[in-house]
């Protein structure tokens, strides 16, 4: 049977999409070091990111916006991003395995939900990998075009350094207008105008 394994990256940030991944293993995958990706290195995803996407029999990576976070609220953009993921599939699953205690809906095959899947269960862990490093590399595109508010160094999360950033500038564009830091800041009428840094 074939199964995939899903998951997502970037629920907790102020800024940026939310990503999914969803990936189809073979058996004999052979890959090594595969685990939750928050427990891994940025270099060891990097290179597992590579090999996942050589091994797998298939794989995808999708997203949400912050405007569909905005609109829809996390929980749900989230969903639709894994949903997204799944359906990116070149390869139909016959079977599901989400990561953590809800299956997104609208999904044509059976699903499962599993907490902690991204540490047992290796498709998991994989789509863990994928979604965690495509959501890295977004970030640091959007810190070209959003200078000052670090989202290289913290990834769009809420540190000490970002919430002062989105005092001093106001939130860019790609700043998730629902979440509570950032509506403050939207209170304070500061928006950023791109000449600050």
């Amino acid at each position: 049977m074939l199964v995939c394994g899903v998951d997502e990256a970037g629920r907790g940030p102020l800024a940026g999409a939310v990503f999914a991944a969803a990936v189809i293993l073979p058996d004999d995958h052979g890959l090594i070091g595969l685990d939750d990706s928050k427990k891994l290195s940025a270099r060891q995803r990097e290179s597992l990111f590579a090999q996942i996407q050589a091994r797998a029999l298939a794989w995808a990576i999708a997203e949400a916006s912050c405007e569909e976070i905005d609109a829809l609220n996390i929980l749900h953009a989230t969903m639709l991003a894994m949903r997204r993921a799944v359906e990116a599939l070149a390869t139909p699953p016959q079977q599901a395995l989400i990561d953590g205690n809800r299956v997104p809906p609208g999904l044509t095959m059976p699903a499962t939900a599993i907490v902690q899947g991204d540490a047992k269960v290796a498709a998991i862990s994989a789509a863990s990998i994928l979604a965690k490093v495509a959501r890295d590399r977004d970030l640091l595109r959007l810190d070209q075009c959003y200078p000052g508010y670090g989202f290289a160094k913290h990834k769009g999360y809420p540190t000490a350094e970002h919430l002062d950033a989105l005092a001093r500038l106001g939130p860019s564009p790609v700043h998730r207008r629902s979440f509570g830091p950032v509506r403050a800041a939207c209170a304070q009428g500061r928006l950023w105008d791109g000449a600050q840094d």
